[in-house]
């Protein structure tokens, strides 16, 4: 009598991490030098995603490859169980010759959930041509509803191991980095500390449509929880006294103290840290966030405990007292789609750390101008002064990486940090502050979720960005238009026009991310059914080079919008 088999729970493949499976069509009719040139461009296109894809944290992307071209329906199905018994949840297909898409790839895909991202990347060539392939499968998937995207990019059309052009590589890339970023988010959580952010209407837990749309779980946690862990000192005591000494060593004399009772409300934020960074390890979460306004620290009628401001930097940094590590995006006032923006950004950068602002005050050219003029400050074709800024400004949430530019060392970042005393009018519980002024040049993607009940659909308002440097007289003189205390980030959009940019703000809150390119963004948009925003009157609808083109399955449905939200209504 047959018996079942029980599983065991050694050695388990992760699943929290995608994993790309490389495969080619065929044509049964073709020679064996053209069956071994298809052959071996499904492993140099392995080879090459495996060594330039990878996840947050440093690992790379298991990349897989079946090198049984498939003629038809019996390969498909050999393939399929291949890539099934790997774990292959993205797969790119990288045709060299004609083949017949229903009985090649359409067997193979069918075998797979509707949602896996699906990539054709062919060369442009004439003998026995790919690209033709391409666009009769593009056209086949496309009219049945299916989202496939293209890339018809360039191999030499003679040799057996045609190496793609740098050009068809990168674009390869930026879409798997945005297929990983929607497989690796797929199933996994959360941990929302307090229930919903300030009142703001703009970052409520949407618990259904998060669900629905990342596979994203919102695991909700009251602060009462983290307030008793710190009361009862649960936490590893030499490991608090360890992170002490790294700030009181990295920090010095700017962390600002006046007497014992502020030194052990520092401790209680740096306690905050280890504690909630421990239940989310528990819980194998992603992100997070933390509500803090009103009841935690702000509500006299309590009893109002130390901002999370420490906290929240350590998370979204690439370093802390233990070292390097991966930034945890991590959301203040529990800003649910502050954290749907940072994650995805973070993930399709392969870890670079995420910048969580208020977008505060807006300078156009004009108001810059008036205040450098009143303090004798000359200027010509500076960006500040040409296009203006936002000054983003946020208690919480600051990266420290953010102190620098890109690859800058812990020690250097962290001597221009300084941690005043919180504001007791906002913060009447203490705490320290976390202070810096970003330095210009930063270039990157600035942006923020959205969603809207009308069409049950999420969308991102986006534009490239940069930051700015301002003279210091100026610089000082803007942050004290402010909160002079918190961390402040000078940040210049390329198309938006400062008026634009204010009116169409869809919160308070903004993020950054530097080295986020419109192609990787928009192909996890297109992954994601995300809708695109950029009102940007200067903005072209498609940049050669710079935009992904856009989904036959786009254009078939009268546009990008169109047929996204056709989709959200599925």
């Amino acid at each position: 009598m047959p018996q079942a088999r029980k599983l065991g729970s050694d050695n388990l493949m992760d699943s929290s991490i995608p994993v790309i499976g490389v495969c080619a069509t065929g044509d049964p009719r073709i020679d064996q030098d053209s069956r071994t040139r298809a052959q071996n461009i499904i492993r140099l296109t392995a080879d090459m995603l495996s060594d330039r894809v990878q996840m947050p944290d440093g690992t790379q992307i298991p990349v897989v490859y079946s090198d049984v071209l498939i003629d038809g329906e019996p390969q498909a199905d050999t393939v399929a169980r291949q890539f099934k018994d790997a774990g292959v949840n993205i797969i790119v297909c990288v045709p060299d010759t004609w083949a017949f898409p229903q009985l090649s790839l359409i067997s193979l895909i069918q075998q797979f959930p509707e949602d896996t991202p699906l990539n054709l990347t062919c060369g442009n060539s004439g003998p026995k041509p790919g690209v033709v392939f391409v666009h009769a499968a593009s056209g086949a998937i496309s009219q049945y509803g299916r989202l496939v995207h293209i890339n018809v990019g360039s191999w030499p059309d003679e040799g057996l191991e045609p190496q793609m052009t740098e050009q068809t590589a990168d674009d390869l890339v930026d879409w798997a980095y945005a297929a990983v970023t929607r497989q690796a988010m797929k199933g996994r959580r959360v941990v929302i500390f307090g229930h919903d952010s300030m009142g703001m209407e703009t970052a409520l837990q949407h618990i259904i449509p998060t669900r629905k749309v990342f596979g994203v779980e919102i695991t909700r946690l009251d602060m009462k929880l983290l307030a008793d862990m710190v009361r009862k000192g649960a936490y590893d005591k030499d490991e608090l006294k360890a992170l002490r000494a790294w700030v009181d060593k990295k920090v010095g004399d700017r962390l600002e103290l006046g007497d014992d009772a502020e030194s052990e409300r520092f401790n209680q934020s740096l306690a905050m840290y280890l504690i909630a960074r421990d239940l989310m390890d528990d819980l194998g979460a992603i992100g997070g966030g933390f509500m803090s306004q009103l009841e935690w620290g702000s509500d006299p009628r309590g009893l109002p405990l130390p901002v999370a401001d420490a906290m929240e930097s350590l998370f979204n940094s690439s370093f802390d007292h233990n070292g390097p590590k991966a930034p945890l995006p991590y959301a203040t006032e529990a800003d649910m789609q502050g954290l749907l923006t940072m994650l995805p950004f973070t993930y399709l950068t392969g870890g670079n750390p995420p910048l969580f602002m208020d977008f505060r005050k807006v300078w156009e050219p004009w108001e810059i101008q008036r205040l450098a003029d009143s303090m004798s400050i000359s200027y010509s074709d500076e960006i500040w002064a040409q296009q203006g800024f936002v000054d983003g400004d946020n208690s919480g949430s600051a990266s420290f990486d953010w102190a620098g530019v890109p690859g800058e060392d812990p020690d250097t970042l962290m001597s221009r940090v300084t941690m005043p005393l919180a504001d007791p009018g906002y913060f009447p519980g203490g705490g320290n502050s976390i202070t810096f002024v970003s330095p210009g040049g930063i270039e990157g993607i600035a942006g923020r979720m959205a969603y809207s009940a009308l069409s049950n659909a999420f969308s991102v308002v986006w534009d490239e960005a940069q930051t700015v440097d301002l003279p210091e007289e100026l610089a000082d003189a803007v942050c004290n238009t402010s909160n002079v205390t918190w961390p402040h980030t000078f940040v210049t959009p390329k198309y938006a026009t400062m008026v634009e940019y204010k009116q169409f703000a869809p919160a308070n809150h903004f993020h950054m991310t530097w080295g986020l390119t419109p192609a990787r963004l928009q192909y996890w948009m297109d992954l994601t059914n995300v809708l695109s925003a950029t009102p940007w009157e200067a903005r072209p609808g498609f940049i050669e080079g710079v935009d992904r083109p856009q989904p036959l399955l786009y254009v078939m449905n009268g546009g990008e919008t169109q047929t996204k939200l056709m989709l959200a209504q599925r």
